[in-house]
């Protein structure tokens, strides 16, 4: 009996040994996890905005990865590329210059400074010229001759007026100059509002029709009409 006792306790208890063996897997997982969702074991994890930069610094390494393999000559070579571009960029900010914000409204002849008269304005020209800065010569010049037609009453004197809309006017009161008084207009868009340059032929042709239109006399339709009937 003592021999049968002892396999049967034998046989309990190495049944109750092996059941921590049979427990399920989920429960254990379940808990595990349970446990590594505390608190206590995320206070050094980063916050959601250093997340984010670490995402977007990991995306500019690869794009950088991926332009140094596709670069000739590997990372070196884009790095000089980089330069080369930078380089141009910066050749044509020399080039054009800083962009300029202008007070006056655009496509209107004068500045919004105060007035001048035909006189300052041809000073200003001629000291353009001597200076050899061509384009504003031009700019003051064509503002010379629209000024000066309308301190002889050819133009009446309209703040905002453009350049276009003074030669139209004035080759009508002027029409053997209405050609190049268009063109004038036209060349001073083109310089002031164009983004063009001017030349010295471009100034002393202004310049000679300026002159010339101080000596000529305006038509009058009605005299001109009456003197036809």
């Amino acid at each position: 009996m003592s021999g049968a006792g002892g396999t049967t306790t034998a046989r309990h208890l190495t049944g109750a040994g092996d059941m921590p063996g049979d427990t399920s897997r989920v429960p254990a997982r379940e808990a595990a996890e349970s446990e590594l969702s505390k608190p206590m074991y995320h206070e050094n994890d980063p916050n959601v905005v250093q997340r984010a930069l670490n995402a977007f610094w990991d995306w500019v390494s690869g794009v950088f990865d991926a332009a140094a393999s596709a670069a000739p000559g590997g990372p070196a070579g884009l790095v000089v590329l980089v330069v080369i571009v930078g380089g141009l960029i910066a050749a044509l900010w020399w080039r054009l210059g800083t962009p300029q914000r202008h007070s006056r409204t655009p496509d209107t002849l004068f500045d919004a400074d105060g007035p001048r008269s035909a006189a300052q304005h041809r000073a200003a020209a001629e000291a353009h010229a001597a200076a050899l800065r061509w384009t504003e010569a031009v700019q003051e010049r064509m503002r010379a001759i629209v000024r000066s037609l309308e301190e002889r009453a050819v133009l009446d004197a309209r703040p905002g007026r453009t350049a276009d809309e003074a030669a139209a006017e004035a080759g009508r009161a002027l029409p053997d100059h209405a050609g190049r008084l268009r063109a004038a207009a036209r060349n001073f868009d083109d310089v002031a509002y164009g983004g063009r340059s001017a030349d010295q032929s471009a100034y002393l042709s202004l310049r000679a029709l300026d002159l010339e239109l101080d000596d000529v006399k305006p038509s009058l339709p009605g005299v001109v009409r009456g003197a036809a009937g």
